[in-house]
């Protein structure tokens, strides 16, 4: 892989651009061996070669250059022999090509994305800016050459992030996703860090969210519920019966209300019992106990119903109203493996790439933190939508414990200052750490997503700088 990877760095452009390779794979590499070549590896006569005598470079601190000027800064600032060596990386999936053309000949080309830039000293990299570049090509005799280029939006990590950077390297969190909502509104959505301890995490970074999946079936169950499809009280068994319990005089006590509120009287996962097989622990609706194999029943059943797969029934009910473009059930064609956030254990070692083809109402969705702040954001919308049942959701239906209750769906913390109480549920898979919270009274929330096991140093860095989140953690 090494002396492949190195072959086509060697590679000159006019190859390139006389290959039978489509424009994007072409355009692509460009970028990636321009700056490798020239930026991080300071090769001065390639550079020379690939920038236009009449380069125009723009740049929003240092001002507008000449070709002259800029070989001239690459040497001093980014070439000049330092131990602290700056170098770029492009933020996976941000990178756009838009190909120019003249009586329907290729002439040129538009780049357009963002990058990041670090100091390497030791093997140690640490981030310094993110920015954003837009890049004129000119293909000339089969050679392409950079003619103008424009780099801007940087943006440096302040003190609290370059220490939150830093507690999440060393807890072994090398992604952190953070989305705010205030009054009701998606106020934010930031991603921190690098999908795995290298590349830059882009904005649409892809997190496994783990049980953060529970949530999104929950409202997909309730819209149906509220489109007059489906009764919260009615008997599943008409559409689905696990072969396990179809023996069972239980069976017909199952309905979404019972399973949504976590009292189907399963384990949380079959496996977990002493015979590997589907059983009742007690009677529906008489007890409290968490359980994913109750969502999958009620997927089962909401599936065979409706004659549509759970994915079909998110995207009409949830996804799409809510504008989530890029949430997935399984590792279906539409995710970018580019743009994974890959899960690490607690001493910092990666878990191998664990991918599901199918999907589960339970666990495994895969979402970003924008989406999964839109998600939250519709959530609020549902006081107005459908009023009855949001105050469902919302309602402190069982007593967990002290100042602690469940819902349909949710569980449910009081107790907070000024009359508040959270709404939340949490994720947690082998490299995965997610909470997902809102205050209904003040409709403030967030969405936290992380790609590690040592979740605690990062929380308790990040909540305290959130709405209510140092009492949260008081009570972790």
């Amino acid at each position: 892989m090494h002396y492949v990877s190195w072959l086509l760095l060697a590679l000159p452009f006019t190859l390139l651009a006389k290959g039978a390779e489509d424009f994007e794979t072409e355009m692509m590499r460009l970028d990636e061996t321009f700056f490798q070549r020239s930026f991080n590896e300071c090769d001065m006569n390639y550079l020379k070669q690939h920038i236009s005598n009449d380069l125009v470079f723009y740049h929003d601190q240092s001002g507008q250059q000449t070709a002259e000027l800029f070989l001239k800064n690459v040497e001093k600032n980014i070439c000049s022999g330092s131990k602290l060596k700056p170098i770029r990386k492009r933020s996976p999936g941000s990178l756009k090509n838009f190909p120019l053309y003249k009586n329907g000949d290729l002439y040129g080309a538009i780049q357009h994305g963002e990058h990041a830039f670090y100091l390497k000293q030791n093997n140690e990299m640490t981030l310094t800016s993110t920015a954003r570049f837009t890049h004129t090509w000119l293909l000339n005799n089969g050679s392409w050459k950079l003619s103008s280029a424009l780099s801007y939006d940087h943006q440096s990590p302040d003190s609290d992030e370059k220490a939150l950077l830093e507690t999440m390297k060393k807890a072994g969190v090398t992604a952190l996703g953070i989305g705010v909502l205030e009054n009701g509104k998606m106020k934010s959505s930031n991603v921190l860090g690098t999908l795995n301890g290298s590349v830059p995490a882009p904005e649409n970074t892809l997190f496994k969210v783990a049980s953060l999946t529970k949530p999104i079936v929950t409202l997909v169950t309730l819209k149906l519920v509220h489109a007059g499809k489906l009764s919260l009280d009615e008997s599943l068994s008409k559409y689905w019966v696990d072969p396990d319990i179809k023996d069972h005089d239980w069976g017909h006590l199952l309905t979404p209300r019972i399973i949504l509120s976590h009292e189907s009287g399963f384990d949380n996962w079959r496996r977990l019992s002493k015979s590997g097989k589907l059983t009742f622990n007690y009677e529906p609706g008489k007890g409290f106990g968490y359980s994913g194999e109750g969502f999958e029943y009620l997927r089962k059943a909401l599936e065979r119903k409706f004659d549509q797969p759970l994915e079909q029934l998110a995207k009409r009910y949830v996804f799409e109203p809510a504008g989530m473009h890029d949430t997935h059930f399984w590792w279906d064609g539409q995710v970018d493996e580019s743009r994974y956030a890959h899960n690490f254990d607690e001493n910092g070692d990666v878990y191998p790439l664990n991918k599901h083809y199918e999907a589960n109402a339970a666990a495994n969705l895969i979402t970003t933190t924008r989406d999964y702040t839109l998600f939250m954001q519709y959530i609020f919308q549902q006081q107005q939508l459908m009023p009855e049942l949001y105050a469902l959701m919302v309602a402190k239906s069982r007593k967990l414990g002290k100042k602690q209750y469940f819902s349909l769906g949710w569980e449910i913390l009081s107790g907070f200052k000024n009359g508040e109480y959270a709404v939340l549920h949490t994720g947690k898979d082998p490299g995965v750490n997610a909470l997902a919270l809102f205050f209904p009274k003040s409709k403030n929330g967030y969405v936290l997503l992380m790609n590690g096991d040592n979740s605690l140093p990062v929380m308790e860095q990040v909540l305290p700088r959130l709405y209510l989140g140092s009492e949260l953690w008081n009570r972790r």
